[in-house]
C-alpha cells in the first residue's frame, strides 16, 4: 500500500509542476493577445455553380461578429483530377487563411478563386514521398 501511495504523492507532485509550468507560458499579456487574435473560420458547405464548385465559410470573430466568404474551384480541375472532392474545402479554407494573413483587416472582397497554381503547390505538399528502395542483401546493383 505504501507504494501506491508514493507513487500517487510523486503524480500528484509531477502534476502540480506541469501545471505551473503550462500556466506560466500563458500568462500574463500573452494570453490576452492569444485571445482577441482568435477567430473561427467555419466551413458551411458547397454549391455547383455551372462551371465551378462554390464554398461558404463564415469567419467568427471574438467579438461575436461574423462574416461570409466564399471561394471557387473548377469543375474542370475535379475532372482533370487536379484536386479531389473530399481536399477542396481544405484548400480552399488555406486560400481564406492566406488572405486573412495578408492583411490586417478583413479583404475587401469576399469571393475568391483557387488558381491552378494553389492545386498544385497544395498537391505537391499533401502527396506522400515515395522512399528509395533498398537493394536485397546480396544482390549485385550494378549493371
Amino acid at each position: 500500500m505504501a507504494l501506491r501511495w508514493r507513487s500517487f504523492e510523486f503524480l500528484s507532485t509531477l502534476a502540480r509542476g506541469l501545471l505551473r509550468v503550462t500556466l506560466a507560458t500563458v500568462a500574463g499579456s500573452e494570453w490576452r493577445i492569444f485571445v482577441s487574435d482568435a477567430v473561427v473560420l467555419q466551413y458551411m458547405g458547397y454549391e455547383s455553380k455551372g462551371t465551378v464548385r462554390e464554398y461558404a465559410f463564415r469567419l467568427r470573430g471574438t467579438d461575436g461578429a461574423s462574416s461570409e466568404y466564399f471561394v471557387t474551384i473548377a469543375n474542370e480541375a475535379f475532372v482533370a483530377h487536379r484536386v479531389r472532392y473530399q481536399d477542396a474545402p481544405d484548400i480552399c479554407s488555406h486560400r481564406l487563411r492566406r488572405e486573412f494573413a495578408a492583411r490586417t483587416d478583413h479583404p475587401p472582397s469576399t469571393c475568391f478563386s483557387v488558381t491552378d497554381a494553389e492545386l498544385a503547390a497544395y498537391k505537391n505538399a499533401h502527396t506522400p514521398k515515395s522512399k528509395p528502395v533498398a537493394a536485397a542483401p546480396g544482390e549485385d546493383n550494378e549493371s
